[in-house]
């Protein structure tokens, strides 16, 4: 049976979960894409396939069989692929781990998808999203971290108290500024067994309050026709410079 109508319960709630009220309602989310839907059948959240009718896909999951007019419909993309898939939100856990990179503020979901993956390239343990920082389940940020959303924990709190607990680990804190830092290749390899790094917006950085919660400063040495990096692209090479790869 293939559902032809716009007007479909189902079709409309597959909708819905485009805006995060309801994605926060429902538990739920969609990926979109045969690489994104494999992913998440992988990690056991692939609740039921949306496919255009005539497809075929070799997993072995509910499928549900919709028009090219609806795949326009649920889609966040103008070129729609033909496989989508309804999930469950992950079950991450709460332990931090050792190596933590958090987000504070961060708004472009191309940028938090970057950063995740290379999160994971780079040996962190866990991503903490801020308060203000834009919604992991964005179908943007799911495009953008490419399915590595899925190998890595992620937790979403206040900064400023997931701070204090890992200063009770005995973790050191690192913000990121342009000036008045220490160079990231400057930090004994001793100090990159454990850490934290905290982000910040990409127009205004970190902000003040948790600046001032942080031992120090990271910067990244380059020459003086560049007074700053994309947020990502920073984020990449301090994660890079961070991360022990001999493990």
């Amino acid at each position: 049976m293939v559902i032809t109508s716009l007007e479909n319960d189902r079709v409309k709630k597959y909708v819905k979960l485009k805006q995060k009220k309801y994605r926060d309602m429902y538990g739920e989310f969609i990926v979109e894409g045969y690489h994104l839907v494999v992913e998440a059948y992988k990690r056991g959240i692939l609740k039921e396939m949306i496919i255009e009718e005539n497809e075929a896909v070799p997993i072995e999951a509910h499928s549900v069989y919709v028009t090219y007019d609806i795949i326009k419909k649920i889609s966040d993309v103008e070129s729609p692929p033909k496989v989508m898939g309804l999930c469950s939100k992950v079950e991450y856990n709460d332990e931090v781990g050792s190596r933590i990179l958090l987000l504070d503020g961060l708004q472009d979901p191309g940028n938090i998808g970057t950063i995740i993956r290379s999160a994971v390239a780079f040996n962190v343990d866990t991503v903490i999203f801020g308060r203000n920082t834009v919604d992991l389940y964005n179908p943007k940020v799911l495009r953008a971290t490419q399915g590595m959303m899925f190998h890595i924990n992620v937790i979403f709190d206040d900064l400023e108290e997931v701070i204090k607990k890992i200063k009770s680990l005995n973790i050191a804190v690192y913000g990121t500024k342009v000036t008045h830092g220490e160079d990231v290749r400057r930090i004994p390899v001793k100090d990159k067994k454990s850490y934290a790094l905290v982000v910040g917006n990409e127009g205004n950085g970190v902000r003040d309050e948790i600046s001032d919660m942080c031992d120090g400063n990271l910067y990244i040495r380059m020459n003086d026709k560049v007074e700053s990096l994309n947020v990502s692209v920073a984020t990449s090479i301090l994660l890079y410079e961070l991360g022990d790869m001999d493990e």
